[in-house]
């Protein structure tokens, strides 16, 4: 594959970065429930992408970028909840949120789509 680690890869970086920022939003969030949801899919991105960088396959590559997709998905479903029960108040931020979740998206299919046609 093209990089050294997945530390090279700027997919794992902005999901990094999002996890942090899923944390330090939802620091005083008292549902604990969906505050654990939503840590849990945030840090999945990030962990599946380091995860399947690390098997040393294709295959198993590809495979975790779907799952972080799909975690991505996940998070990006919650914080749609989350805004429709008040935990969320600034529209403002969950645009971000979900903007920045769309874009770490494209980018995993976009790794996908390039390690299938290698």
């Amino acid at each position: 594959m093209a990089f050294g680690s997945f530390e090279d890869l700027e997919v794992w970086r902005r999901a990094s970065r999002l996890a942090v920022e899923v944390y330090r939003f939802l620091f005083d969030c008292r549902d604990f429930g969906l505050k654990d949801q939503m840590t849990r899919s945030a840090v999945s991105i990030a962990s599946n992408i380091a995860e399947g960088a690390e098997r040393g396959t294709k295959g198993d590559f590809i495979r975790f970028l779907r799952i972080a997709k799909g975690s991505a998905a996940e998070l990006r479903t919650q914080f749609y909840i989350a805004s429709e029960i008040g935990l969320i108040p600034n529209a403002n931020n969950k645009h971000q949120l979900i903007t920045e979740l769309k874009a770490i998206s494209s980018m995993l299919q976009g790794l996908i789509s390039s390690l299938q046609h290698k």
